[in-house]
């Protein structure tokens, strides 16, 4: 259940795309408030809670320094979502297969007839 919670709040952060946008500029290196604000049309506050949600889930850490805050990406993170898409492909793949062998035997039958 733990894994499931941890892949909710990791989800939840991702399906904004402000905060995805976030990440995307993170993924570049360390970045302060001011400057992941900048290409964003929203007041500082707002934003600031996009950074919240984002540090919550854990896939940003922040440090601050005097009066800044620097934000960095916190890729380990990451794993909760690679691990649930590959579950998803593994079963997806699967299936597949089996759908494949059915269509198979399905066009054997058809042409012995």
């Amino acid at each position: 259940m733990v894994r499931a919670a941890a892949a909710d709040e990791v989800f939840t952060a991702l399906g904004n795309p402000t905060r995805r946008k976030v990440l995307e500029r993170l993924s570049v290196g360390p970045a302060t408030v001011s400057e992941l604000a900048v290409p964003f049309d929203m007041q500082l506050p707002s934003f600031v809670q996009h950074l919240s949600v984002l540090e919550e889930s854990r896939l940003v850490r922040s440090k601050k320094r005097g009066r800044v805050r620097t934000y960095e990406i916190a890729p380990e993170r990451f794993k909760v979502v690679e691990d649930w898409l590959t579950a998803r492909r593994e079963l997806w793949e699967a299936r597949l297969d089996r759908f494949d062998q059915y269509v198979k035997r399905l066009n054997e039958k058809e042409s012995k007839a």
